[in-house]
């Protein structure tokens, strides 16, 4: 039996969950939410048949859905899910960041307590067929993760309706609205919680130049980020978002006593220029200690998946799991405790970018 969703927000990642959605044996998008009616228009001719509501609540209140997703600008999240709490029980597949500020964390604690459906939150990363290769293969090359890295070498964020992202009131700012997959992975990946962070970061060349109802972006597009773990693990995490010339948009590599394992992967294919040919190949690389000599692995991607989305196909293999997660039942894999400590760790790297001193984490 096909299991029929609404979406709320039809931008432009509301759309590539309508296609990657379309790819499902058994699941559709058939009712749809945004107030810009061209990105309605838009969300409807992606869709197989879907139709608008004129309002959340109409949504919400539509008893054919067997599940929401939300992909709606950040600081609507948490409104949202209250929202839908609020009216019926449902799984939920909620965009990143599940909230944008402090003050929010007892809603979400409220919701992990009272909400009786499960409420996955979408960290796409951990799907990316080159990142969960090196999930998958990290401990047994490096004998247990000491030290991670990851680099983001990227283009400046895109235009989005009411430029709503060019203000960290909006999002966060970009440690929690971009970052907070990587630090969600880090979490993931090390097996442990972070108790202290020290960055360097801000506002370096991207949007100074721009002016919105008579504001200045203060969104931030570069900086240096370094977390302490409970286990005694480390990791950092370097962002430029003015280095779109770069062959390789996100590498990571993890290192530890045994050895050391990487992936590097280029941008979204839409943004490859078409002069230099084929976008390349993902690229995982094992680099042992005894004895010495990296082995490189290229990993072929999905061409259709590619197709129908900016994150090499990992939002298919999301929306796979949560579709088995609604049919045979189970939790999320990724929680709303996953959710809080990203956005935690995201807000926790702005200030301690802001204020220039080390933050601790461990009293959360």
């Amino acid at each position: 039996m096909v299991k029929n969703y609404g979406l709320i927000g039809c931008g432009m990642m509301g759309l590539e969950h309508i296609r990657n959605i379309n790819l499902l044996d058994g699941a559709k998008v058939t009712s749809v939410y945004d107030p810009v009616q061209e990105q309605v228009d838009e969300a409807i001719a992606a869709s197989d048949g879907a139709t608008a509501t004129a309002s959340i609540d109409a949504l919400i209140r539509d008893e054919t859905l067997d599940a929401i997703v939300v992909a709606s600008p950040n600081n609507l999240h948490i409104d949202q899910l209250e929202d839908i709490a609020r009216h019926r029980q449902i799984p939920i597949l909620c965009e990143k960041p599940l909230f944008t500020h402090e003050d929010d964390i007892p809603r979400i604690k409220r919701l992990q307590t009272d909400y009786g459906a499960p409420i996955w939150v979408a960290m796409e990363y951990r799907y990316m067929p080159p990142i969960a290769k090196v999930i998958d293969q990290a401990d047994e090359v490096t004998g247990g993760i000491k030290m991670l890295t990851m680099l983001e070498h990227r283009f400046p964020f895109l235009e989005k309706v009411g430029n709503w992202n060019r203000f960290n009131a909006n999002t966060g700012g970009t440690f929690v609205e971009k970052c907070c997959h990587f630090f969600d992975l880090m979490r993931f990946m090390l097996k442990a919680q972070p108790v202290s962070v020290m960055s360097s970061a801000g506002q370096i060349i991207n949007h100074v130049d721009e002016s919105y109802d008579g504001q200045t972006p203060d969104i931030w597009d570069g900086g240096y980020v370094i977390f302490d773990f409970d286990n005694g693990t480390r990791a950092m995490l370097e962002l430029a978002m003015f280095a779109d010339g770069s062959k390789w948009n996100e590498i990571i590599h993890a290192i530890g006593p045994r050895g050391k394992i990487a992936c590097r992967l280029p941008g979204p294919q839409r943004f490859w220029p078409e002069e230099l040919g084929p976008s390349p190949h993902p690229e995982m690389v094992i680099s042992p200690r005894h004895p010495k000599g990296p082995i490189k692995q290229e990993i072929k991607l999905d061409d259709t998946l590619v197709s129908v989305g900016d994150h090499h196909g990992s939002t298919f293999y999301q929306h796979k799991k949560f579709l088995e997660m609604i049919i045979e039942g189970g939790e999320p894999e990724v929680s709303l405790e996953d959710g809080i400590w990203a956005v935690l760790m995201g807000l926790s790297a702005q200030r301690a970018a802001s204020e220039r001193q080390v933050i601790r984490l461990d009293h959360f």
